[in-house]
Protein backbone atom coordinates (compact mmCIF):
# COMPACT_ATOMS: atom_id res chain seq x y z
CA UNK A 1 0.00 0.00 0.00
CA UNK A 2 1.32 3.29 -0.75
CA UNK A 3 0.60 6.54 1.01
CA UNK A 4 1.67 10.06 0.50
CA UNK A 5 3.37 12.68 3.25
CA UNK A 6 1.91 15.33 3.33
CA UNK A 7 3.90 18.86 3.96
CA UNK A 8 3.80 17.95 7.33
CA UNK A 9 4.92 15.05 7.55
CA UNK A 10 1.99 13.29 7.95
CA UNK A 11 1.33 9.80 6.63
CA UNK A 12 -2.19 8.34 6.89
CA UNK A 13 -2.55 4.57 7.69
CA UNK A 14 -4.91 2.41 6.15
CA UNK A 15 -8.12 1.60 7.26
CA UNK A 16 -7.07 -2.02 6.56
CA UNK A 17 -3.85 -1.80 8.65
CA UNK A 18 -5.51 0.35 11.04
CA UNK A 19 -8.29 -2.75 11.56
CA UNK A 20 -5.88 -5.59 11.37
CA UNK A 21 -3.49 -3.98 14.41
CA UNK A 22 -6.34 -2.54 16.38
CA UNK A 23 -5.04 1.30 15.85
CA UNK A 24 -7.41 3.90 17.03
CA UNK A 25 -6.75 7.57 17.34
CA UNK A 26 -4.55 8.64 19.57
CA UNK A 27 -2.88 5.39 19.53
CA UNK A 28 1.15 5.61 19.89
CA UNK A 29 3.57 4.37 17.26
CA UNK A 30 7.06 3.66 17.88
CA UNK A 31 9.26 4.14 14.04
CA UNK A 32 11.89 1.55 14.13
CA UNK A 33 14.75 1.91 11.59
CA UNK A 34 16.26 -0.85 10.27
CA UNK A 35 19.24 -0.15 7.24
CA UNK A 36 17.09 1.33 5.11
CA UNK A 37 13.33 0.59 5.85
CA UNK A 38 11.25 2.45 8.23
CA UNK A 39 9.35 0.07 10.58
CA UNK A 40 6.02 1.22 12.47
CA UNK A 41 5.46 -0.50 15.45
CA UNK A 42 1.84 0.11 17.44
CA UNK A 43 2.86 0.83 21.52
CA UNK A 44 0.67 -0.91 23.93
CA UNK A 45 0.04 0.31 27.36
CA UNK A 46 -0.91 -1.28 30.49
CA UNK A 47 -4.38 0.15 29.92
CA UNK A 48 -4.84 -1.96 26.83
CA UNK A 49 -4.77 -5.06 28.39
CA UNK A 50 -6.96 -4.08 30.96
CA UNK A 51 -9.18 -7.17 31.46
CA UNK A 52 -7.36 -9.40 28.91
CA UNK A 53 -6.57 -11.72 31.79
CA UNK A 54 -9.51 -13.20 34.04
CA UNK A 55 -9.04 -12.60 37.96
CA UNK A 56 -9.32 -15.79 40.06
CA UNK A 57 -12.86 -16.25 40.97
CA UNK A 58 -15.50 -14.33 40.83
CA UNK A 59 -14.38 -10.32 40.94
CA UNK A 60 -17.57 -9.20 42.19
CA UNK A 61 -17.98 -10.83 44.81
CA UNK A 62 -14.53 -9.93 45.80
CA UNK A 63 -15.04 -6.56 45.73
CA UNK A 64 -18.22 -6.30 47.48
CA UNK A 65 -16.49 -8.60 49.85
CA UNK A 66 -13.85 -5.78 49.91
CA UNK A 67 -16.35 -2.92 50.38
CA UNK A 68 -18.12 -4.34 53.56
CA UNK A 69 -14.61 -4.89 54.70
CA UNK A 70 -13.95 -0.84 54.24
CA UNK A 71 -17.27 0.14 55.70
CA UNK A 72 -17.20 -2.04 59.13
CA UNK A 73 -13.64 -0.36 59.78
CA UNK A 74 -15.54 2.86 59.45
CA UNK A 75 -17.94 2.55 61.50
CA UNK A 76 -15.66 0.96 64.17
CA UNK A 77 -13.41 4.31 63.33
CA UNK A 78 -16.29 6.26 64.36
CA UNK A 79 -17.76 4.60 67.58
Amino acid sequence: MISTVTTKGQVTIPVSIRKKYGIKTNDKIDFITEGDRIILVPVKTLRDFRGAVAGPGNMDEERQTAKEEVSRRTIEEMS
